[in-house]
């Protein structure tokens, strides 16, 4: 397995800069979001092929596989206008992140925290977008990454599945399997009885793990922690990972570089 990180969590770096950082670090994957990472890209606009040779000749060279290209979208946004930038900013990123040799083009399906009813009246507007960016992906041959979450209308397994046989392409549409988006109630679940539904289910379209800690504060305030310090119980996730014969790339998100080392060590044990 490949240990990454997200790579904004270093800041804003120089191309170079932010391979070789990654590399000294210990990663040898990342995700990246072009103009959260990159001084040379402000703007999804601003990229040339140029930036995209330098960025896979650096990467490459630095032995850092880029396992997702991020471009989170707001593609369950009732206003059509935000959802035609959503999928017309998307389909860029498909192609840039084909000329990039990334794992997928990575999204979750809202930027808001919703409620209930707000997931499902957001949900028919998810579809539709997701229809509309997984023709694209078919078309370039790039794999997507969707990534669900439970405040989103990608809420729960039910919804996950209702999209996997919607587009019935397993070989485009990808799962990134964010464990901590889906833990909606912590001190009430059974995380190996959760997690062990949801990887004998979809375990084989998973292509990339996100790998991240907290806690709930006062006020059940989110609070990240580092890894195994938390309210996350790996166990089930980490036999699961020892039976795949096949490389799965582990992203740290919310890095602390006080915990960075730590954390490392923590993904390797899995």
């Amino acid at each position: 397995m490949k240990i990454g990180v997200r790579a904004h969590d270093y800041g804003k770096r120089s191309i170079t800069d932010m391979a070789e950082l990654l590399h000294d670090e210990g990663y040898r994957a990342a995700q990246i979001v072009l103009p959260k990472v990159f001084i040379e890209i402000n703007r999804y606009e601003d990229v040339t092929p140029t930036h995209l040779e330098k960025i896979r000749r650096e990467f490459f060279k630095n032995d850092i596989t880029i396992a997702v290209l991020g471009c989170y979208m707001d593609l369950g946004n009732p206003d059509p206008d935000v959802r035609k930038a959503g999928i017309q900013t998307f389909r860029q990123c498909l192609a840039f992140g084909k000329e990039l040799g990334a794992g997928v083009v990575g999204t979750e399906t809202a930027y808001p925290h919703l409620g209930p009813e707000d997931r499902k009246r957001w949900k028919p507007y998810m579809l539709d977008s997701i229809q509309r960016i997984m023709e694209e992906a078919q078309r370039v041959d790039m794999q997507v990454g969707l990534e669900p979450v439970y405040w989103h209308p990608l809420t729960d397994l039910d919804t996950l599945m209702e999209v996997i046989h919607m587009v019935n392409d397993p070989e485009h549409l990808r799962i990134i399997f964010d464990a901590g988006n889906l833990l909606e109630f912590p001190d009430q679940t059974d995380q190996g009885a959760l997690w062990t539904t949801w990887l004998n289910t979809i375990g084989e379209q998973i292509d990339v793990l996100h790998i991240k800690d907290f806690t709930l504060g006062r006020h059940d305030v989110y609070q990240p922690e580092p890894l195994g310090k938390g309210l996350m119980d790996y166990s089930v996730i980490s036999q699961w990972l020892q039976k795949q014969g096949r490389e799965i790339p582990l992203i740290r998100e919310e890095m602390n570089l006080l915990f960075a080392k730590d954390d490392i060590a923590f993904m390797r044990n899995l």
